[in-house]
C-alpha cells in the first residue's frame, strides 16, 4: 500500500512539472507579444526564458524520480530530455535573435507540452 501511495506522489510531481512547463511556455508567448508592444516586454521575456528553462529541468528531474524507484518505463525521461534539448535550442536562438526559427520552435514546444500534459 505504501508503494502505491509513493507512486501516486511521484505521478503527481510529474504532472505538476509538465503543467508548470506548459504554463511557462504559454507565458513566454504572452511576453513575446509584450516584447513587441511595451518597454518592459524584453525584461519579462528574458526572465520568463529562465523560468521556462528551469521548468524543463524540473520536468527531467520529475521524470527520473518517477522512474527510478518504481522501475517503470524510462519513456517519460526521453520526453523530458527532448524538451530540455528544445528549450536549450530555443534559448540559443533567442539570444542570437533568430525569430525565423525561434517563433515556430516555441509554437512546436507549446503543442508538444500540451500533448504531454494531455497524456498524463
Amino acid at each position: 500500500m505504501a508503494t502505491q501511495a509513493t507512486a501516486q506522489r511521484r505521478f503527481s510531481f510529474l504532472q505538476i512539472a509538465i503543467t508548470l512547463q506548459t504554463l511557462t511556455i504559454f507565458l513566454q508567448a504572452v511576453s513575446a507579444g509584450l516584447l513587441l508592444t511595451s518597454p518592459y516586454g524584453e525584461t519579462l521575456h528574458s526572465v520568463g526564458a529562465r523560468v521556462m528553462y528551469g521548468a524543463s529541468v524540473l520536468y527531467v528531474l520529475a521524470a527520473v524520480l518517477a522512474w527510478k524507484p518504481g522501475g517503470g518505463s524510462p519513456r517519460p525521461i526521453w520526453h523530458a530530455s527532448g524538451f530540455l534539448v528544445l528549450a536549450s535550442v530555443q534559448v540559443v536562438l533567442g539570444i542570437a535573435h533568430i525569430p525565423l526559427v525561434h517563433l515556430p520552435l516555441g509554437v512546436l514546444m507549446f503543442g508538444l507540452s500540451v500533448l504531454a500534459l494531455a497524456r498524463r
